[in-house]
C-alpha cells in the first residue's frame, strides 16, 4: 500500500506542477500580456507541487511510524489480561509476531491458540480499514494543498522566495542528518567503550604492549589489551603503502597536469581512477594469491624470509588502491595553480622542469599536503586487504617481512563469532573503534584545513 500511495503522490505532484505552470501563464497573459508576475512561471508550478507533496509525505511519514504502537495496542486489547501479565518484553514480541502471522495468511508451525486467532482476524480487520484510512488522508491532504496553492498564485505572490525558503530548510535538515549521524555513531561508541574501561584500565589499554584477549563467556578480563602492537601494526602497513602511493600518484598527476597531451589525458585520467572504483575483498584476494607468493618466491632467491601475509604484502597492495586518491587530488590542484605564475617563470627563462620544481609544486604545495593526508586516513581506516594479506599476528615488531595485525582486523576479529557482547572480549572493539575515528578524524580536519587555505589563496 505505501508503494501503491508513494506512486499516486509522485503523479500528483507531477500534475500540480503542470497546473500552477499553466495558472502563472494565464495570470501573466491577462490584459493584453502586459502583467507582470514577481516570480517566473516554473517557480510557481514548483510551489504548487511542493505544497501537494509535502504535507502529505509528512503525514505518510507519521501515519508509519505510529500505526505499529496502535495495532500492538490494539492486539493487546484482545488478548486475555492474564496472559499478558504472564509474558515478558520478549513474551509479547514472540506473540505479536505469531498474531501477524496468522494475519498474514502465513500461519505458524505449532496450533495457534483461540485468543492468538481472534486477535488475528481483528488485526487483519483493522489493518484493511487503516490501509484504506491512510490512502484516502494522504491523498487528501495532496489535493488540498494543491488547491490551496493554486488560490495563492496571483501577479504579487512571491512564489521564488517561498520555494528558495523550502530548499534552504530542506538543505539545513539533510546537514543536520548528517551531523546527528555522526554524533550518534560517535556517542555509541563512547558509551560502549566506557563500558569496556570499566573493566580494564585505559592505561594498560594505551599503552600496553602485549595484545591477548583470550575469551571468556563469564565477563571476567582475563588475557591482555595492549594497543600498541595493534597500532604500530596499522602505522607500518600504511608507511609502506604512502611509500608506495605517493611516488607513483604525485609523478602521475604532475605528468598528467604538466606534460601529457590533453588527449592523452581524457583517457588516462578515468583510467587510473577506476582502481578507486575496485572492491576492496578484490585487493584483498588479489594480495592474498598473487602479491603474496610473488614476495615469498622472490624473497627465497635473495635469501631473505619473507612471509606470503605480511605488512609489506598488505602495505604494496594498499599502495596501489590509494595511488587514484593521490594522483586525482594532486591533478586537480596543480591545475589551479594559476597560469601566470608559470608564465613568469618561463619568461624568466626557467625550463619547464625548474618550473615545475621552483614554482607550481611550492604553490601547489599545500593542498598536495592535504591530498597525502586523507589518503593516509584511507589507508589507517582500510580493513578487507589488511585481513587477507597482513596475517593476523599481533606482535610488537619491526620487521615488515613479517605478519602484523592491525585495529581494524582486530575489531572484525571481535566482533565475529559466537560473542557476548557484555564481556571485555567484545566490548574492546569499540574502543578500538573510537581510537581509530579519533586518529582518522584529527587526519581529515588537518587536510581539510590545509586544503581549503590553499584554495583561499589561489581561487
Amino acid at each position: 500500500m505505501n508503494l501503491l500511495i508513494i506512486g499516486v503522490l509522485l503523479a500528483m505532484i507531477a500534475i500540480a506542477y503542470q497546473i500552477g505552470l499553466a495558472r502563472s501563464r494565464q495570470i501573466a497573459g491577462k490584459g493584453n500580456h502586459s502583467a507582470m508576475l514577481h516570480s517566473r512561471p516554473g517557480y510557481y508550478g514548483s510551489l504548487v507541487a511542493l505544497w501537494c507533496g509535502i504535507p502529505a509525505f509528512l503525514i505518510l511519514i507519521v501515519w508509519n511510524i505510529i500505526e505499529p504502537n496502535i495495532l500492538r495496542h490494539i492486539v493487546l486489547n484482545h488478548v486475555p489480561s492474564h496472559i499478558v501479565a504472564d509474558l515478558d518484553a520478549a513474551g509479547i514480541s514472540v506473540m505479536m509476531d505469531r498474531v501477524r502471522d496468522i494475519a498474514s495468511g502465513f500461519g505458524v508451525s505449532d496450533q495457534a491458540e483461540a485468543y492468538e486467532i481472534a486477535a488475528a482476524e481483528q488485526l487483519s480487520h483493522i489493518q484493511r480499514i487503516g490501509e484504506f484510512a491512510k490512502f484516502a488522508v494522504v491523498i487528501a491532504a495532496a489535493v488540498v494543498g494543491l488547491l490551496i496553492a493554486k488560490k495563492k498564485i496571483s501577479q504579487e505572490f512571491r512564489a521564488r522566495n517561498q520555494v528558495e525558503k523550502i530548499i534552504n530548510v530542506s538543505l539545513a535538515l539533510c546537514s543536520g542528518v548528517a551531523i546527528l549521524t555522526t554524533i550518534g555513531i560517535v556517542m555509541s561508541m563512547f558509551s560502549e567503550a566506557l563500558r569496556f574501561f570499566s573493566f580494564v584500565s585505559p592505561l594498560d589499554f594505551f599503552f600496553g604492549t602485549e595484545w591477548n584477549p583470550g575469551f571468556s563467556t563469564t565477563g571476567t578480563t582475563d588475557g591482555k589489551f595492549g594497543l600498541l602492537p595493534l597500532l604500530w601494526g596499522t602505522l607500518m602497513i600504511s608507511a609502506i603503502a604512502m611509500l608506495v602511493a605517493i611516488p607513483i600518484g604525485l609523478m602521475a598527476a604532475i605528468y598528467l597536469s604538466e606534460y601529457a597531451s590533453s588527449r592523452f589525458r581524457s583517457w588516462a585520467k578515468p583510467t587510473i581512477e577506476i582502481l578507486a572504483g575496485i572492491p576492496t575483498i578484490v585487493y584483498g584476494v588479489f594480495a592474498l594469491m598473487v602479491i603474496g607468493p610473488f614476495l615469498k618466491d622472490f624473497g627465497a632467491l635473495i635469501g631473505l624470509s619473507i612471509n606470503a601475509t605480511s605488512a609489506l604484502t598488505a602495505g604494496l597492495v594498499m599502495g596501489i588502491m590509494i595511488v587514484p586518491f593521490i594522483s586525482s587530488l594532486s591533478d586537480d590542484i596543480i591545475t589551479q595553480v594559476p597560469r601566470s605564475l608559470r608564465d613568469g617563470s618561463l619568461g624568466l627563462g626557467g625550463t619547464k622542469s625548474e618550473t615545475i620544481r621552483k614554482v607550481v609544486l611550492p604553490a601547489a604545495l599545500p593542498g598536495i599536503i592535504g591530498a597525502f593526508l586523507l589518503a593516509i586516513s584511507r589507508a589507517i581506516g582500510e580493513t578487507m586487504i589488511v585481513v587477507l594479506a597482513a596475517g593476523n599476528s599481533p606482535l610488537l615488531h619491526a620487521n615488515p617481512l613479517e605478519a602484523v595485525s592491525t585495529v581494524t582486523i582486530t575489531i572484525v576479529n571481535q566482533l565475529t563469532g559466537d560473542t557476548d557482547f557484555a564481556s571485555p572480549q567484545a566490548l574492546v572493539a569499540f574502543a578500538l573503534g573510537l581510537t581509530l575515528f579519533v586518529i582518522t578524524l584529527g587526519l581529515n580536519i588537518i587536510a581539510l584545513y590545509i586544503v581549503r587555505k590553499y584554495r583561499e589563496q589561489y581561487e
